[in-house]
């Protein structure tokens, strides 16, 4: 808890030490990831023509920068993955193992997603994952809303996700829709999907 504590807030620090320009770069970059990059668009807009215009001070414009971050780590953005790529790429089988790839088990939730890697099968994974979200949700019921078993690839600059022979088209295509709507916050929710 400390430490996602201490991230917050060197990631708050950066925001508030960077140049306007540069923030504002950063923040269209990330942006352009997202579902949300349309909503956000005019406004970028915007703050480039009164930060070059010499309109409003770029403090207001860096603020303004800021409480965006801040809206968008709220609502689930790792920005620093902003760089990053997400790449659905087929269906792959165990040879994929020689190319790099690990088995995951992934479950998505309202909202949420659980997984957890290992070198079991998928079907020994995926229960042993349902049986510790049922641990976890004694309390809180928590409605699984999809159960994909897949390979993953994690490069320096993105994730790549393949169906296994476990997982059906149907699932597939679902998953991919889901990451593919928001890639940003898909991959913020995997960020620890090493």
């Amino acid at each position: 808890m400390a430490k996602h504590g201490t991230t917050r807030l060197v990631d708050l620090l950066s925001d508030r030490f960077a140049g306007v320009w540069k923030l504002l770069s950063d923040t269209g970059a990330y942006l352009e990831h997202t579902a949300l990059a349309d909503q956000y668009e005019e406004q970028l807009r915007q703050w480039r023509h009164e930060i070059s215009g010499g309109g409003i001070h770029p403090d207001k414009v860096r603020a303004e920068l800021v409480e965006l971050r801040r809206h968008l780590r709220r609502a689930g953005y790792d920005l620093r993955l902003g760089g990053q790529k997400l790449l659905f790429d087929g269906f792959r089988n165990d040879t994929s193992l020689a190319e790099g790839f690990k088995r995951v088990v992934l479950f998505t939730g309202k909202d949420q997603i659980f997984f957890l890697t290992g070198e079991e099968n998928h079907i020994l994974l995926a229960d042993f994952l349902e049986r510790t979200i049922e641990r976890w949700s004694a309390r809180e019921r928590i409605r699984i809303t999809g159960k994909h078993y897949l390979w993953y690839l994690r490069q320096r600059d993105g994730l790549i996700l393949s169906g296994s022979d476990t997982e059906t088209p149907d699932e597939y295509r679902r998953i991919r829709a889901l990451g593919e709507a928001d890639p940003l916050l898909f991959l913020s929710k995997v960020r620890l999907l090493r």
